[in-house]
């Protein structure tokens, strides 16, 4: 349970101003319906998120058991720090637009998680729990739960949103999973 639940909040957080949550605001201003929008997301993330954290699982079999946790944590750091500085709305106008609302978001939103904040952290999410299905399905919801209410409340609740807060709060959540993991490090050791 610890896997899912780190994976939600981590990504629910970090996901909060980041460009995948423009994209959801754009998508939505774009088309009509929202029901097409919000599954295109849920498979995107699936399919982005599972070989992530499929990725993150295969890397941590290579890594020596001692280095891991040192790694991880470095990594936790690291996404802490690039959290910190504002993604930018890059959804131009894009060729996929004229598939309909779930193909176009399905395909958009997979090609933005391509190197994105919340896959980087699925990855060494799934580098430090052992438990990959859970991981997957953590930042699934979490992803979820960070877009649904900008597809349904849109330009409102993105104008009163504070960001930059957000982003310190999402910094500081994996700066904790950081100082937890080194801490279990050291307990164990």
């Amino acid at each position: 349970m610890d896997a899912f639940l780190a994976s939600t909040a981590a990504v629910a957080i970090a996901e909060i101003g980041d460009k995948t949550q423009l994209l959801s605001l754009f998508l939505v201003a774009r088309y009509a319906k929202r029901t097409p929008i919000i599954l295109g997301i849920l498979i995107a993330t699936i399919l982005n998120h599972a070989l992530s954290a499929w990725l993150g699982a295969w890397i941590a079999s290579f890594i020596p058991e001692a280095w891991l946790p040192w790694i991880l944590a470095g990594s936790f750091v690291a996404i802490a720090l690039w959290l910190l500085i504002p993604d930018k709305d890059d959804s131009e106008d894009s060729k996929f637009l004229g598939l309909g609302a779930f193909t176009a978001t399905t395909i958009m939103f997979f090609l933005a998680e391509i190197g994105d904040k919340t896959q980087v952290a699925t990855v060494v999410l799934a580098a430090k729990f052992t438990d990959t299905f859970w991981v997957i399905i953590g930042t699934t919801v979490g992803m979820l739960l960070a877009n649904i209410p900008v597809i349904m409340a849109g330009r409102w609740l993105m104008e009163r949103m504070p960001l930059a807060t957000a982003r310190i709060s999402a910094s500081v959540l994996f700066v904790l999973l950081a100082t937890v993991t080194v801490w279990t490090t050291a307990m164990n050791s």
